[in-house]
């Protein structure tokens, strides 16, 4: 990349002004992407351990072939890769209600888009996951619910919404609501950047089994320190 700086793709969005911007990153000579909104950073590919282990944990935990599996945030496409890298995934439907990231994915304007376009499992859906979580799942095309994994990497933390409609989700109501969309059995994963959040864990408990929260260091070269993100896995009984 010539550059240093890029700006490759501009969109007003309902939550604010979207960008997406390419990088020589000074510190550790990389290229990196990450996606703005107005002033705040939402996602890079500097770190993505976090979002890539949000579903090999899931995964890990079913058994079998054929699996059917969610995504609810599209970003850059870590979580959405390393699901389908799992030879056992059939069918990936990835929801994000911000239509121009997906169009980024078409239109090849970020590493990954060209892969996960080119999978014939894989489907981007434009729409609002929490509102399809609420109600009727999230297959467009009327594959109902029994799904195998439901993964969530939207919100900042079941505290820290990125824009307004999400609180319920993380309420019992909500956590129920979600559950009736896995197949007994079923694995839910949600990535937090805050640390554990006992009052989480405890609406967890009251929905799902075995509930966990796993703590995913990996290292900040800009800050020269470890950082760590949350993945919270529950499973719906059997």
């Amino acid at each position: 990349m010539a550059a240093r700086f890029e700006e490759l793709a501009w969109a007003q969005t309902p939550i604010g002004e979207l960008s997406l911007r390419r990088r020589r990153e000074p510190v550790t000579g990389t290229e990196v992407h990450e996606v703005k909104l107005g002033e705040e950073y939402l996602m890079s590919s500097l770190f993505t351990v976090a979002e890539e282990e949000l579903a090999r944990l899931a995964l890990a935990r079913l058994e079998g072939e054929g699996l059917r599996v969610v995504v609810g945030g599209l970003g850059l496409g870590y979580t959405a890769r390393a699901v389908l890298e799992d030879d056992r995934v059939a069918d990936l439907v990835v929801v994000d209600a911000l239509e121009p990231v997906l169009d980024w994915h078409r239109q090849g304007l970020v590493p990954l888009g060209a892969g996960l376009t080119a999978d014939p499992r894989c489907r981007l859906v434009h729409g609002d996951f929490f509102a399809m979580a609420a109600g009727e799942g999230f297959d467009p095309s009327g594959g109902g619910s029994g799904w195998d994994a439901v993964l969530v990497d939207i919100d900042h933390s079941p505290r820290h919404a990125l824009a307004e409609g999400s609180s319920g989700f993380y309420g019992p109501a909500g956590t129920r609501a979600l559950a009736g969309h896995l197949r007994p059995g079923g694995v839910y994963a949600l990535w937090s950047d805050d640390p554990p959040d006992a009052d989480y864990l405890e609406v967890l408990r009251e929905v799902f089994t075995d509930v966990a929260a796993e703590v995913v260091e990996f290292p900040n070269p800009l800050q020269g320190r470890t950082a760590a993100n949350t993945v919270y896995l529950a499973t719906r009984q059997e």
